[in-house]
């Protein structure tokens, strides 16, 4: 297909692309018009690319040179079907991969499997799109389209009364337009785990490979850092798509039996989470290094060599993070269209609930690294900071907000601002003047302290009367604080959150979850900059910001690659920073 014109003839679910890959992923192993210098073992030819530091980039100036395509066939081809089909009436859908918070009026927010009608995909990056009564922008990375687009709105499962899905709706379509519909989510499945294999492949034959055999320019535990456990994630997925094509029934597809290749993977899935874990020091050492021209040349010499679509190195890696959260959705809408007769139905309702709880860790630990760079921007802010940075042993705020503090010996009371950290509590005061300057006071160690409800009346370890108090006693030693909240409910509120963090500290232990020392210095380190820097206390968000960039711009030869990394990422307003935070949910009082 290669005019416009064509794309009207087919349904948007029959086009020759994935629904739910990246833009260009289903060109992966597309033939090029090229021969390129490549010796038996996949190794770049020596008389190509040699030991020279200029090497590279000679490498990269002859394939530029060289009038060949290696982009995208077609351009934005999917963009294109896209906006056809709404402009000739159609309605398309498009299912949320991620959940968008968003603190802009413009943008529309929504979280991981919400429904949104695609209204315009004409940027790359940002579409415009509706939920229910609300519209605004969103990143197209965020999301996937649906597989069968022609079935309307009103057909996806509702929820009734006790929580169960409405089987009537459910099931009430023919059996066989059923039955093809089900094929489309088994062929879907099968397609992109081989298109996924082949991403894999390339990246541990076109680029590991190869910086192996640059000793000189890698490290071995820079390629951990950049690729994690990548290579175990590609043995993973061989075996689990060999377990899936034993399951195909390519005679008639719609009869394939796969929940239990999930069943059967779930807990080998698990190494996802170490994967999404590292991949923001993968981001951080990319950036590093591409601002040395040799490291871009040797990074786009691989690419050609291998014969991959035009996506930078920090694109590829993106993909394992976008893929795990990409079941739950497959299998909810092979669940949708799977009879409850049907001998896979039991097994895909078990793997959907299963891959959910595997995407969920995985979620979580997504966002609690991306609330390292919040912390630090916090602690930045605050006036007179002593000892270890927060980071040190937190990664979660937990609670915030006013107590009065009674210390021994005068029973004296104190107004601070408390500020609840999964091992610590950080207690600070106000400005007098300006009330948004917080002045660091000091510290209580959580892990040593018990909780006390205090009933209201005359205290016997303080010798004054209280209300709505309660005591933080040290289990190791005769150190007691007594907190005062103003109102009854938010001492509730205070008491329930140490309960949640006490929750939180044991889910992490039992999880294994932590941030890495190069995590917590980059943060401190960035929260610096732009504190001496003067800028506006505003939030940033790298990470997050990074997971929208999907499909790269080709690299410009006039611009250095970190500003390629500035172009590449969707321009956001930028917002105050004491406005924000007090609308974040985890800091609310």
């Amino acid at each position: 297909i290669t005019s416009p014109a064509a794309f009207d003839i087919l349904p948007l679910k029959l086009h020759p692309f994935s629904q739910s890959t990246p833009t260009g992923l289903d060109c992966v192993g597309w033939k090029r018009r090229i021969s390129v210098p490549v010796i038996a073992d996949g190794a770049l030819d020596k008389a190509a690319l040699t030991d020279d530091v200029g090497s590279e980039e000679d490498l990269y100036e002859d394939f530029r040179s060289s009038n060949h395509r290696y982009g995208h066939p077609g351009g934005g081809g999917e963009q294109l079907a896209i906006n056809e089909l709404i402009s000739d009436g159609s309605v398309v859908y498009a299912e949320a991969l991620w959940d968008h918070v968003t603190m802009d009026d413009q943008e529309l927010g929504f979280k991981a499997g919400e429904v949104i009608e695609v209204m315009d995909a004409t940027n790359k990056e940002w579409w415009w799109g509706r939920i229910l009564d609300s519209e605004g922008w969103f990143p197209a990375s965020f999301v996937r389209l649906r597989v069968n687009q022609d079935e309307p709105m009103e057909d996806y499962p509702l929820k009734v009364e006790g929580g169960k899905e409405d089987d009537s709706r459910r099931f009430g379509m023919g059996q066989t337009t059923k039955d093809q519909m089900r094929t489309n989510v088994i062929n879907e499945i099968i397609s992109t785990e081989r298109d996924y294999i082949k991403h894999l492949k390339d990246i541990c034959e076109g680029y590991i490979k190869q910086c192996r055999k640059r000793a000189d320019m890698f490290t071995e535990e820079q390629l951990k850092t950049i690729f994690g456990n990548i290579e175990d994630i590609y043995r993973c997925q061989k075996k689990f798509v060999k377990a899936l094509e034993k399951k195909f029934n390519k005679d008639h597809p719609h009869l394939s039996e796969v929940g239990s290749c999930f069943l059967e993977y779930q807990t080998e899935f698990q190494i996802y989470s170490e994967y999404c874990n590292n991949h923001p020091n993968a981001c951080m050492e990319l950036s590093r290094l591409t601002k040395v021209n040799k490291y871009v040349y040797f990074f786009e010499a691989c690419r050609l060599l291998q014969k991959m679509i035009d996506i930078s190195l920090d694109g590829f890696l993106l993909t394992p993070v976008q893929k795990i959260c990409k079941y739950p959705l497959q299998l909810a809408e092979l669940l949708k269209y799977t009879n409850p007769q049907h001998r896979d139905f039991k097994d895909v309702e078990a793997a959907l609930n299963a891959m959910k709880n595997v995407a969920r860790l995985i979620n979580e630990r997504k966002r609690r690294l991306e609330n390292i760079d919040k912390i630090a921007q916090w602690q930045s802010s605050i006036e007179d900071w002593e000892g270890e940075d927060v980071l040190v042993r937190s990664s979660e705020l937990i609670y915030s907000g006013e107590l009065a503090k009674i210390s021994h010996p005068q029973a004296k009371s104190q107004q601070r601002m408390f500020f609840l950290f999964d091992h610590q509590l950080v207690c600070c005061k106000k400005d007098l003047l300006r009330r948004d300057i917080l002045y660091y006071k000091s510290r209580i160690n959580m892990d040593d302290m018990e909780i006390l409800d205090v009933e209201d009346g005359k205290d016997k370890d303080f010798n004054i009367s209280v209300k709505n108090a309660f005591k933080l006693h040290c289990r190791d030693a005769e150190e007691v604080h007594l907190f005062c909240a103003k109102k009854p409910e938010q001492k509730q509120r205070w008491l329930k959150a140490f309960e949640n963090e006490r929750r939180q500290v044991q889910l992490d232990q039992e999880t294994g979850f932590s941030i890495t020392e190069v995590q917590k210095k980059q943060a401190m380190l960035n929260a610096s900059k732009q504190h001496h820097a003067g800028k506006p206390k505003a939030i940033t968000r790298p990470y997050y910001d990074f997971l929208m960039r999907q499909k790269h711009p080709t690299l410009p030869t006039t611009l250095p690659q970190q500003q390629v990394f500035m172009l590449a990422e969707p321009k956001r307003k930028p917002s105050n920073f004491w406005q924000n935070i007090s609308r974040l949910t985890p800091f609310r009082k």
